[in-house]
């Protein structure tokens, strides 16, 4: 990977979401919890999760990953509470063929992951970007 590779790939905003984790930790009592691990590159995301009605209620996320597993779990902490596993799992999606495919964005409310865009080129990097959204899709699972 060239330099000027690396700084498209790890723009200003990638690393300012990878700062700034929302929900980071682990919950005290979740009804669902899942880990998942990248096997190429060892990033872990562990989600917890409480569901009131189908939806969100209580969530936080254990994130040990590369900025752009962070960046993804950022986006994902900023709107995760009150979405159901239907628009979580339609997110991940969306977001898997963003990078596979080329496919746009995910929809609103999870939008924010076009700044991962300049990830397509780097296959070996997506397993990294839907920890988060794997995680927290199997957490629901076990609730319902």
């Amino acid at each position: 990977m060239s330099d000027s590779d690396l700084i498209k790939l790890y723009s200003g905003r990638i690393l300012e979401l990878a700062a700034a984790i929302p929900h980071q930790g682990r919950l005290a009592a979740p009804q669902g919890s899942a880990r998942k691990r990248s096997p190429i590159c060892g990033s872990t995301v562990t989600a917890d999760v409480v569901l009131r009605d189908g939806r969100i209620a209580e969530f936080a996320q254990d994130v040990k990953a590369c900025a752009l597993g962070q960046a993804s779990a950022a986006i994902l902490g900023a709107v995760a509470l009150g979405r159901n596993r239907a628009e979580v799992m339609a997110a991940r999606d969306s977001l898997a063929a963003m990078l596979k495919d080329g496919a746009p964005p995910p929809a609103a409310p999870f939008d924010g992951y076009e700044v991962l865009i300049p990830a397509r080129d780097y296959r070996n990097r997506h397993a990294s970007i839907l920890l988060a959204l794997d995680a927290l899709t199997e957490a629901m699972a076990q609730v319902e």
